[in-house]
């Protein structure tokens, strides 16, 4: 009895499969079961990297004004700046808080002062 490869359709799906990981290296590029495999996985690694990167980028944020703001003011810290922000109902963000301390930080400064004031 002869081996049948199957319709069109399964052809298509394993064609498409290939495509993705068509930059992938040895047999996760080349043998279909393993490329599904791959596919999955990957798949499922940038599911969960695209929020570990927005929790990445807040850190970093935080980490930057509270480094800022320490230069700043002695006895002065982000949390306080944070609290005070929202209590002068001032919103900004902490993206671009952190890109006005890394560009000018006399503004940044200015900011505080308002606060505080």
């Amino acid at each position: 009895m002869t081996r049948i490869t199957r319709g069109s359709i399964a052809r298509r799906r394993r064609t498409k499969t290939s495509s993705f990981a068509s930059s992938f290296r040895g047999a996760h590029s080349s043998l279909t079961r393993t490329i599904t495999q791959q596919q999955q996985r990957a798949l499922v690694s940038a599911h969960r990297d695209r929020d570990r990167q927005k929790r990445d980028f807040r850190r970093l944020w935080i980490t930057r004004l509270n480094a800022v703001i320490r230069q700043i003011g002695v006895s002065y810290s982000y949390s306080k700046l944070i609290h005070d922000l929202y209590q002068s109902q001032l919103l900004l963000n902490r993206k671009i808080l952190a890109q006005i301390a890394i560009s000018n930080r006399k503004c940044i400064s200015m900011i505080s002062n308002e606060i505080l004031n």
